[in-house]
């Protein structure tokens, strides 16, 4: 894992598992335990981690412009999750019960050969892969 992911997963760790108090969302502690699950997983946490919305999505890149070939999930306020892209004008993917399940749906959908998020941007990897895929 690069330096840099894995420090992006120790940041969005640490804030997912900050105590929130009662005023703060319902979204927070199934928000926590998915981002615990997804980090628990060898194939995502090589990946570069990133959030918004209560959702947590996945690049093949460290630095913006990230991928967005691979699938993300967010939170529902049922306790629930969605899986929905790889873009955001995919059609929702899923609607699970348990981070468990969500995670596994991602881990199913990876692109091949993903592995070890690339130091870059998304511009950069496309440059790099065509590079080593014409050799």
């Amino acid at each position: 894992m690069t330096n840099t992911a894995e420090a992006a997963w120790h940041k969005i760790l640490t804030t997912a598992d900050e105590p929130s108090p009662p005023e703060r969302s319902p979204l927070r502690e199934p928000f926590a335990e998915l981002v615990r699950v997804a980090h628990a997983e060898p194939l995502l946490r090589q990946l570069y981690p990133w959030t918004g919305m209560w959702e947590l999505h996945f690049s093949r890149c460290t630095e913006t412009r990230f991928t967005w070939d691979i699938p993300y999930i967010g939170t529902l306020r049922d306790g629930r999750y969605y899986i929905e892209g790889p873009s955001r004008s995919s059609p929702r993917i899923a609607e699970p019960d348990s981070a468990q399940a969500a995670v596994a749906m991602v881990v199913d959908r990876l692109p091949p050969h993903c592995g070890q998020a690339f130091i870059g941007n998304a511009e950069e990897l496309a440059a790099y892969e065509q590079a080593r895929d014409r050799r």
